[in-house]
């Protein structure tokens, strides 16, 4: 690898590491596994950065690795089952609210334009700052701000829309007379 190539490398990992160990957290749940994934996948990328003509979708292929490292170390992994003469108490989580709160997410963001929803992911997802969130999308930072603001706005009328609708259908009544005036509008 030439020496530019190395210097525009490592400066990519500068800029982005950050949220490139966000993405490692959402696919570990241990803070330091995260940080050995995303090591991995350095290491893995730094062999391959030039053979990526487009540098802009460095982060997808970063990401791409680190899909494929967490999954096989998970099929490397070492199943340790300990025979007993009594069966632990087992307590299982009950993400039925959380699932449902992602699936109400996702299909309000369908109410979205595009750009809008663009915005929304990489400001809110991503956790991507202003300026890179404009760059990212090749805008202004005041159109990022004035685009997100819109789209929060948005998002909040439909979920109070749904709520109002909620109500209805559940037959609740609702004797605070702002919501009522509020669910009318």
């Amino acid at each position: 690898m030439a020496h530019g190539e190395v210097l525009e490398f490592e400066e990519y990992v500068r800029t982005r590491q950050d949220a490139l160990l966000r993405s490692a957290r959402r696919l570990v749940p241990d803070p330091v596994d995260a940080q050995d994934l995303l090591q991995t996948a350095l290491v893995r990328t730094y062999g391959r950065w030039d053979g990526i003509a487009d540098k802009r979708l460095a982060d997808a292929y970063l990401r791409r690795v680190m899909i494929n490292t967490r999954t096989e170390w998970w099929r490397a992994r070492k199943l340790e089952e300990v025979p007993t003469e009594q069966l632990p108490d087992a307590s299982v989580d009950d993400s039925t609210e959380q699932h449902a709160d992602r699936a109400l997410l996702m299909d309000i963001m369908k109410v979205l334009a595009p750009k809008q929803r663009s915005v929304v992911v990489l400001r809110h997802w991503e956790q991507m700052s202003t300026e890179e969130t404009a760059a990212a999308l090749g805008m202004s930072a005041g159109t990022v701000k004035s685009t997100l603001h819109r789209a929060l706005a948005r998002l909040r009328e439909e979920l109070e829309r749904r709520a109002c609708d909620e109500n209805d259908e559940l037959g609740v009544r609702v004797p605070e007379r702002e919501e009522r005036e509020r669910c009318a509008a």
